[in-house]
């Protein structure tokens, strides 16, 4: 369905489109206009939501590469609505660099509208421990290469790292989300939102059918 909507500005494979079309269908009074993004890379290259900043959006930006960190702080000078953060976020909701814990120093709400987590490795780890927040679209990297029905995750020291389509599913079932698109990150929509997208039931009933292969 969202598919038709594949537009790159900065994204890597159509998320700012497909995005974008997602936010027009929630309803506006219930948008912050603020989002977050780790493995940000520069603030620029493949990001999800260096378009929303340009069009007045908040952007937590965490990078935990130090070789970015001049890059990001330029990209933040460029464009002060970005709070950008050095540090990479922990695996699990424990440790002190979690994605709550970072996120608590800065002014993003509770209900912000765009999560996304491209960090190549642990992605569903630190969702699936992420809480103190709801964000309403989450995009997320899995590892598009792994056939539908196949259940694992990242494990160190692998060649092909990340996690897979139906693992990540699983994710996002089990925190309150609905896939709604498969582009190599999965796009999930928090539940009590769904009924605005105007997905056809088929979509709903048969995630797998979302799948994209490599």
């Amino acid at each position: 369905m969202f598919k038709q909507f594949i537009h790159d500005v900065h994204s890597q494979n159509g998320e700012d489109g497909i995005i974008a079309n997602i936010l027009t269908r929630l309803p506006t009074s219930t948008l912050t206009k603020w989002a977050v993004e780790f493995g940000t890379l520069d603030g620029k290259i493949y990001s999800n939501t260096l378009n929303l900043v340009k069009q007045g959006w908040h952007s937590v930006m965490i990078e935990g590469d130090p070789a970015q960190t001049e890059a990001l702080h330029n990209t933040a000078k460029e464009f002060p609505t970005i709070i950008p953060i050095i540090a990479f976020v922990a695996r699990t909701a424990e440790e002190e660099n979690s994605l709550f814990n970072l996120l608590k120093t800065t002014d993003v709400p509770e209900d912000f509208d765009v999560l996304s987590i491209d960090i190549d490795t642990y992605d569903s780890d630190v969702w699936e421990s992420f809480v103190g927040y709801n964000p309403k679209i989450v995009v997320i990297e899995i590892n598009s290469d792994t056939p539908v029905g196949v259940h694992h995750r990242h494990v160190e020291g692998a060649i092909s790292g990340g996690t897979s389509f139906s693992e990540m599913l699983n994710v996002g079932t089990n925190k309150g989300y609905t896939l709604v698109c498969h582009t190599g990150n999965c796009i999930f929509v928090r539940n009590d939102l769904i009924s605005h997208l105007g997905m056809p039931q088929n979509l709903l009933d048969n995630p797998n059918s979302l799948f994209k292969g490599p």
